[in-house]
Parts: C-alpha cells; sequence; structure tokens
C-alpha cells in the first residue's frame, strides 16, 4: 500500500516512515524541510541498506500549503498506476512558545495547510487519513489518566490549531461519513530515538522539549538546563507529563493505519502516551542514575501556555488498535543519549 506522509522528515515523521518500509509499505515523504534536514532521508535509507531491506521510497520538497505541488503528488501517484492509499499528516509547526509569539503563522500552516490536504486528498478520491493530533488540545484536566472524552479547552494558540483541525475533520466525516476514514491520535509527550542513534529528534536552537535539551545539556552542548517552574501544583512542584519512546508511537501510526483499513467509514480519536506521569525533577534524577550522565539545571519562571500535568489514558488504543507502549523510561533515556552522543550536533 502507498502512504504518503506530510512532513515525514520531521522526528515522528522519520521514525515512522522507517518502520512503513522496514514493514513493506510504499512510503511517499512530503516535507518542506523547514524544521527538519534532508540529511533525515540518507540515514532511514543507510539503515535500510545496511539490513538488505527492499524498500520503496520517494522524497518530494513541498509545502502543504501549496495546492498545486499537494495535487501533483497525487496526480503523479495515479499517472504512475499506484495511486496513494492512505495519508497521515505529521506536517505543521509544533512549538507552544512559538505559537504565543507568532499566532498567525502556526493558524497559517497547521489549518490552512490542512484544509489544502484535505481538498487535494477529496480531488484524488483518497479518503483516508491518519492525523498528527497532541494532547494539547485537553489543557488543564481535572481527571487524570485523560480520557478521548475529557473536555477540551488549549492553553495555547498551537493548542487551538489542532482542536480546530480535529473539529474539521469531524465536520468533514459527518458531511461524508461513508467516504471517510479518519484516525485522530492525540500525541502526549515522544521521546527518545531511534535504537540505532541513525535517526532521532534534531531541534533548532535551544530545546522546546524536555528530553532533546537534557541529552544536549548532557553531551556538553547547552551548558544548563532551564526548569520552567518549580512552584507547580505536584508531588515536587515541576511539570509532570506522560513520556512516550517515539518507536512506539511510530508503532501506534501503523496500528491505526491498519485499523482504518480493516474498518472503514469510522472516525475515532485516540490517545497515544505511557499512562504513566514523570515530573521534570524525576527525569533528570532518572537519567542521572541510568546513564551516569549529570544533568546541570536552574530553575526559571514557568512559559506561557504550560500546564502542570498531563497523563494518557491508554485504554481505549488499547482496545481498537491492540496497541501498547513496550518501551520504559531506561529505553528512552539510553537511546536518547545514544543518538545525541553519536549526532552531537544533530543532522549538522
Amino acid at each position: 500500500m502507498r502512504v504518503l506522509l506530510t512532513g515525514g522528515a520531521g522526528y515522528i515523521g522519520s521514525h515512522t516512515a522507517l518502520l512503513l518500509l522496514q514493514r513493506g509499505f510504499d512510503v511517499i515523504i512530503y516535507d518542506s524541510f523547514l524544521n527538519s534536514s534532508s540529511k533525515v532521508i540518507n540515514s532511514i535509507e543507510f539503515y535500510l541498506n545496511s539490513k538488505q531491506i527492499n524498500y520503496k521510497l520517494k522524497t518530494i520538497v513541498g509545502d502543504i500549503r501549496n495546492k498545486d505541488c499537494l495535487d501533483k503528488v497525487f496526480k503523479d501517484s495515479i499517472n504512475e498506476a499506484n495511486p496513494i492509499k492512505s495519508v497521515i499528516h505529521f506536517a505543521g509547526l509544533k512549538s507552544v512558545s512559538q505559537s504565543v509569539d507568532n499566532p498567525l503563522q502556526y493558524w497559517d500552516v497547521n489549518v490552512c495547510g490542512t484544509k489544502n490536504l484535505l481538498e487535494v486528498m477529496s480531488l484524488n478520491n483518497c479518503f483516508s487519513l491518519v492525523f498528527s493530533s497532541s494532547a494539547t488540545v485537553y489543557g488543564p484536566s481535572e481527571l487524570v489518566p485523560i480520557k478521548e472524552n475529557s473536555s477540551c479547552r488549549p492553553e495555547n494558540p498551537y493548542g487551538n490549531t489542532k482542536l480546530t483541525v480535529e473539529t474539521i475533520l469531524n465536520d468533514l466525516f459527518l458531511s461524508k461519513s461513508n467516504v471517510w476514514s479518519i484516525s485522530i491520535l492525540r500525541y502526549f509527550n515522544p521521546v527518545s530515538a531511534h535504537p540505532s542513534g541513525l535517526i532521532g529528534e534534531d531541534p533548532r536552537g535551544i530545546p522546546d522539549n524536555l528530553f532533546p535539551y537534557i541529552t544536549q545539556v548532557a553531551i556538553g552542548r547547552i551548558n544548563t538546563l532551564n526548569v520552567y517552574g518549580d512552584d507547580w501544583n505536584t508531588r515536587d512542584g515541576s511539570g509532570i507529563r506522560d513520556y512516550i519512546h517515539i518507536i512506539d508511537l511510530a508503532e501506534g501510526h501503523i496500528a491505526a493505519l491498519n485499523y482504518l483499513k480493516s474498518n472503514k467509514f469510522t472516525y475515532e480519536i485516540i490517545n497515544l502516551g505511557s499512562n504513566n506521569g514523570y515530573s521534570v525533577f524525576e527525569i533528570i534524577n532518572e537519567f542521572h542514575r541510568i546513564t551516569g550522565y549529570k544533568v546541570n539545571y536552574k530553575v526559571v519562571k514557568r512559559r506561557s501556555g504550560d500546564i502542570s500535568i498531563s497523563i494518557a489514558d491508554i485504554s481505549k488504543a488499547n482496545k481498537l488498535l491492540g496497541w501498547s507502549p513496550t518501551r520504559n523510561l531506561k529505553d528512552m533515556c539510553l537511546d536518547g543519549l545514544n543518538w545525541q552522543i553519536k549526532n552531537p550536533n544533530g543532522y549538522c
């Protein structure tokens, strides 16, 4: 089956692409490379070749806001007698703090870009979609772990754009429920890297996310980790998050893709997380214990848009997809550090 991955060269997209190719899927990566590196494609191919895996991968440089470019991708696949059967939509901007500073850019890319994609999919008779959403749509939640039917009150523009796209997808499905098959995956906190150390998370500038921040401090690329607040209403004052290994998350996408293939004309919102929560201070201490690398940190003021605690209820993913994470915090720390040591400057 041929699958289009918008934003397929990004952190989550690249790991999902690798797993799909390993399992015989024909993959097209469509990426602007605005927040990713073209070198990740070389790393994917190097790994597959080293394992003597036959694969079909095509990479196209393009922006989801460019409707003509998107349409050409679908038209070309039809002309090749190998049409795109499904889309996993990763493309978008994802920094909470940057969305607060530049909300218009986030609405343009995340919402208008998705609208373009959906229109092009419809024009080319492709109606199977896995959408990359986020636990950010929930905002503060009184009930933890958080279920999919919990109220959604995003605290930042990034979360607002993700929830808006979910609303568009719901409206689209209700209008064409005999045509569309849609799975919305709400990620909690993807971390770590492929065990080979060939692909991993390579944020531009100072990382927004905790794990790449920790690994960069651990190897000396950054001097000190900023802990954003120690006065949250949690057990030690630092924010608590549900962390999931990137390979487990990639497995979740394949499970969702297979679910849509077996259950046509369906619309599901599904959490992907670990059902466990660790505070920032706990992660720092556990990283030191597991790896032997001490992480220097300082406490600074809270960031706008952050919340105190976020943990997933993943029972729906267990039930519908037959999916649950198999990697633990030790795997997350060791695989993430392995990537950083082998790639001290990322893909540069």
